[in-house]
């Protein structure tokens, strides 16, 4: 018997991430990261999905594993993500790091994206 694969379709994903996202915010960790592992495994390049991670990180406690996250793999992958760059600034905060973090708040304030820049302007205040 032939196998069927599964494929998640874009509108499915963003379902998804927003579900995790929610969980997150209702402190449903464990569903948070279960979501976000299994979109990962269908979306390894979504930048989006690695937001998710760092925000789960964060608002987990675990300011250090998102630094180390960020820093470690995700900027590899997208180097020029100012919001990547935001919420190390803002891990690198959290850590107590602050020379680290308004370095990295400071390269997303120029990002083109525009809720990056923001998002690291309300850091640096």
């Amino acid at each position: 018997m032939a196998e069927d694969s599964f494929e998640l379709q874009p509108e499915e994903a963003r379902l998804l991430l927003n579900i995790a996202m929610m969980a997150t915010g209702r402190n449903l960790f464990r569903s948070a990261a279960t979501i976000l592992a299994a979109l990962e495994g269908f979306r390894p390049d979504s930048e989006q999905v690695a937001n998710a991670k760092v925000v789960l990180m964060l608002s987990m406690k675990q300011a250090e594993l998102a630094v180390e996250y960020i820093r470690g793999q995700a900027l590899a992958k997208w180097p020029e993500s100012g919001m990547l760059k935001a919420f190390l600034g803002m891990a690198l905060q959290q850590l107590g790091r602050n020379d680290e973090a308004n370095q990295a708040l400071q390269e997303a304030t120029a990002s083109s994206d525009p809720a990056a820049a923001n998002l690291a302007r309300g850091l640096l205040n």
